[in-house]
């Protein structure tokens, strides 16, 4: 399930690369995730399936929540609200690709339980310091709005963990001769 953020950022690049591109090179770009560094885009352009996507994708917000926890205890000098409200949307941003590596996994019938499982023991620890920013956060008018979308983010992302779960395809057995 697309957040409603997300559809609407890939509407505005949809629309944006079909005015000022031409066909040819509509075809033959990609938009780079903005919240990606170019080395863990590598990663994720590297990875050989959708399970180790998704872990990368998990790692990845992690690291945000850990950059994130950092900025709120030692703020920068200047753009101290932007970082935050940057490192809450890159989160959101890893998360949500997360969800939808393993929707799509599940409809090619890929074998993606260990991101499943992954995503199923982690969102729950990312929701919980998700509201325990919401409960008692420091600074919290400044990173609110987005962390009401990344908790709204992580819950959806777990409710579909859970239900792919029980949709994704049974490991392979071995048989005995």
């Amino acid at each position: 399930m697309m957040s409603r953020r997300k559809f609407v950022f890939h509407a505005a690049i949809g629309a944006a690369m079909v005015f000022t591109s031409s066909p040819a090179r509509l075809l033959a770009q990609r938009p780079d995730k903005d919240y990606l560094t170019s080395i863990e885009s590598d990663k994720i352009r590297d990875a050989e399936s959708s399970n180790e996507r998704i872990k990368l994708f998990l790692t990845f917000a992690e690291d945000r929540l850990i950059k994130f926890k950092y900025e709120l205890e030692h703020p920068a000098s200047n753009k101290h609200g932007e970082m935050l409200n940057y490192l809450m949307n890159s989160y959101i941003g890893c998360v949500d690709d997360a969800a939808d590596l393993i929707q799509l996994g599940l409809e090619k019938q890929d074998n993606i339980r260990q991101g499943i499982d992954l995503m199923a023991a982690k969102a729950p620890e990312f929701l919980q310091a998700l509201k325990n920013y919401s409960e008692k956060g420091p600074e919290l008018e400044i990173y609110k709005e987005n962390l009401e979308d990344a908790i709204e983010g992580t819950e959806d992302a777990l409710r579909e963990a859970e239900a792919a779960k029980k949709k994704a395809a049974p490991p392979p057995v071995r048989r005995k001769n």
